[in-house]
């Protein structure tokens, strides 16, 4: 019997893969707005009904796309900061494995563009993404405020002053995302994220196109600004 119940498990396994196979690649053709369990279901052979026991709706094929796609870039994070702490014959300065988290999460980008578009781009119009995807989604985030967060044990933050009308907005978002972080700190973070994944959008979506030609050693130059603008000290890599 459990011969049988591995043999299907194994079966579902790859009929799910299979799946989101296919589903990601009418993401790259059609956008996800136009996802639809039907012709995924036709690529693959299946009729509609078979699809059904694996996802009964678009929308939850849709999150299982989402979470893959959050799990894989935040998992790429996780590794470009590891790698940078194993760095020999020292660990990397804390503004260097800034920089290497943001080159990792921009290649992860730039090699899965339809994939990023899905959790960074525009939202699809009728669905709403549940609690499931908060945890992956926050996987990139937290590599950054652990970068901040052992700079600031080890080093300290060199963060601008915060202006006296932002203290208690800052406080807010302390309280949220790092209580044991300055507020200044919290706050450079949030912008600095923000524009990250600015950087990283407008390379992906043609704003730099006739502009910006030396688009990675541009994103490097910039990153390292960005690690600078949340206070970390040292000198990233390449300057």
């Amino acid at each position: 019997m459990s011969t049988i119940r591995g043999a299907r498990e194994r079966a579902r396994v790859e009929v799910t893969a299979a799946i989101k196979d296919e589903a990601r690649k009418q993401l790259a053709a059609e956008g996800a707005a136009k996802l639809s369990l039907r012709a995924v279901a036709r690529e693959l052979g299946m009729v509609s009904s078979a699809l059904y026991r694996y996802f009964p709706s678009r929308d939850e094929l849709l999150t299982a796309l989402i979470i893959d796609a959050y799990d894989a870039i935040g998992e790429v994070a996780e590794s470009a900061r590891a790698a940078a702490d194993r760095a020999r014959p020292h660990p990397a300065p804390y503004a260097e494995r800034w920089v290497a988290v943001a080159r990792a999460v921009r290649e992860w980008a730039l090699a899965h563009p339809h994939e990023y578009a899905l959790i960074y781009g525009s939202p699809v119009p009728g669905y709403s993404a549940p609690m499931d995807t908060v945890g992956p989604a926050s996987r990139v985030g937290m590599v950054f405020i652990g970068l901040i967060r052992d700079a600031f044990r080890a080093d300290g933050l060199a963060v601008p002053p915060l202006a006296p009308e932002l203290r208690a907005e800052a406080e807010r978002i302390t309280a949220e995302i790092a209580p044991d972080l300055p507020p200044a700190a919290a706050l450079a973070l949030v912008a600095a994220w923000a524009q990250l994944f600015g950087l990283i959008s407008f390379e992906l979506f043609g704003q730099f196109n006739r502009m910006v030609e030396a688009r990675e050693a541009f994103f490097r130059q910039a990153a390292g600004e960005l690690a600078r603008s949340v206070g970390l000290r040292g000198r990233p890599a390449g300057r």
